[in-house]
């Protein structure tokens, strides 16, 4: 297998795309953050004291996947047609999962976007929730989907 980020020489580039297609492509990513029952409470019963925890971990995670390329530096800008953020409180994690879901006509994936997307929502839940829980774990984090490009389709088990 070759990994496309280094060259010959060995060192770090970008990857050249300028000579693939554009074709509609997806992924979607998932994560967890884990808490204690009562934060979870809290959280379902619209109780943390800085507002929406939920609404607002759903836009951080829209900003993130928009300005991925901005922190993973061999990341292409890419123009992204769709991110939707699904947050679901479970108790029998006890705490929240979220689902990331990226599209783009592109020369290149959205994996990247997608996992920013949960990373950046994970992070923000659980900036608002530290003062009531500072044992939470965020964890998890993976490609459950991504279509589209020459390499396909590829589901996670």
């Amino acid at each position: 297998m070759t990994l496309t980020h280094f060259g010959e020489d060995g060192q770090a580039r970008m990857v050249d795309v300028s000579a693939k297609p554009e074709t509609a492509r997806v992924a979607v990513a998932e994560g967890t953050l884990t808490m204690a029952p009562a934060t979870l409470s809290l959280v379902q019963e619209g109780r943390v004291g800085k507002g929406d925890a939920l609404g607002v971990a759903r836009i951080a995670g829209i900003m993130g996947a928009k300005r991925t390329s901005d922190l993973i530096p061999l990341c292409h800008p890419l123009p992204l047609s769709q991110v939707a953020l699904d947050l679901e409180c479970e108790e029998d994690l006890p705490g929240v999962r979220i689902t990331a879901t990226v599209r783009t006509t592109g020369r290149t994936g959205v994996e990247m976007e997608a996992l920013t997307a949960v990373s950046v929502a994970a992070l923000t839940l659980y900036d608002m929730l530290k003062a009531a829980d500072k044992g939470m774990v965020i964890g998890a984090i993976r490609v459950r989907l991504k279509d589209g490009g020459k390499s396909g389709r590829h589901e996670a088990p």
